[in-house]
């Protein structure tokens, strides 16, 4: 079964840092195209950041460049979302998706319609 769980999640104060991990099993991600989103109450999802599985190519919000960064670990066959200077306004459930045989080349990321497999999600709350 294909399997995405997402952790790491938690409370953080403003100005601080926090990793996200998404954990990928019964599939390598390497020609997948994996994508963070989030969502907070009473608000559209969001697409934050992406990546292709090689890692050869990724792509952000621009609510979010300079500040957060996607990157893969090959032998743990998981993504992770490092995100530092943290917001109120980052506050929201965040979650990761994947998607096979998807032409991509790193213009915008594609939307969450796009992805097969998602993952349950972590809440990331930022307050003083």
């Amino acid at each position: 079964q294909l399997q995405l769980v997402e952790s790491g999640g938690g409370l953080v104060q403003p100005g601080g840092s926090l990793r996200l991990s998404c954990a990928a099993s019964g599939f390598t991600l390497d020609y997948y195209v994996i994508g963070w989103f989030r969502q907070a109450p009473g608000k559209e999802r969001e697409g934050v950041s992406c990546m292709r599985g090689l890692g050869d190519i990724t792509n952000y919000a621009d609510s979010v460049k300079g500040r957060f960064t996607i990157s893969r670990d090959n032998a743990k066959n998981t993504v992770y979302l490092q995100m530092n200077s943290l917001k109120p306004e980052d506050t929201a459930v965040y979650r990761c998706a994947a998607v096979s045989r998807l032409p991509w080349y790193g213009s915008s990321c594609p939307r969450g319609a796009a992805y097969n497999y998602w993952g349950q999600g972590t809440q990331v709350t930022v307050s003083s």
